[in-house]
């Protein structure tokens, strides 16, 4: 099966569910979760439901329980990860941090151009890790649309 659709098939109940309890464009939820995690098929997403790369630090809360997962980078340096039970888990909290951390960014999820660039350019991601933020803002954009299209066809929608 096509990554893409087992990506929408596994997480838009879960993107819907968190976009309604947080007042958030789903279709951007989804679009952030295909970028930081391949469509679903990174370690972190596979095989700890963590679609958003969300460090391993903090509070724990509703939807994370403090678990974590330990990676190690090619350089030797250990990362800690959150470690979801689920993927609805992961989407809760990446849309609670969003509400809570990136209160402008969340204003604009209705608009995911203005959505990408207040994420793109807020501390969310860092160039000291190499990201580039007008690639980040880009993609974002248009994997939304490209997931638009996909639910407007119904493509891979049906379980």
């Amino acid at each position: 099966m096509d990554k893409k659709i087992f990506y929408l098939r596994r997480c838009r109940a879960a993107a819907e569910e968190a976009g309604h309890a947080f007042d958030m464009n789903p279709r951007v939820i989804l679009a952030q979760g295909a970028l930081e995690s391949g469509w679903g098929t990174s370690c972190l997403a596979t095989e700890h439901n963590n679609y958003f790369g969300m460090m391993g630090y903090g509070a724990a809360n509703a939807w994370w329980h403090g678990e974590r997962a330990e990676l190690e980078a090619a350089n030797g340096v250990v990362h800690y990860f959150r470690h979801y039970t689920s993927p609805r888990m992961s989407f809760f909290d990446f849309a609670r941090l969003i509400h809570t951390g990136y209160h402008r960014a969340w204003s604009f999820s209705r608009i995911p151009e203005a959505y990408a660039k207040e994420i793109a350019y807020s501390p969310y991601i860092s160039e000291q890790n190499g990201d580039n933020r007008e690639r980040y803002r880009h993609s974002i954009v248009a994997l939304e649309e490209e997931i638009g299209r996909m639910m407007d066809w119904g493509e891979g929608m049906a379980a």
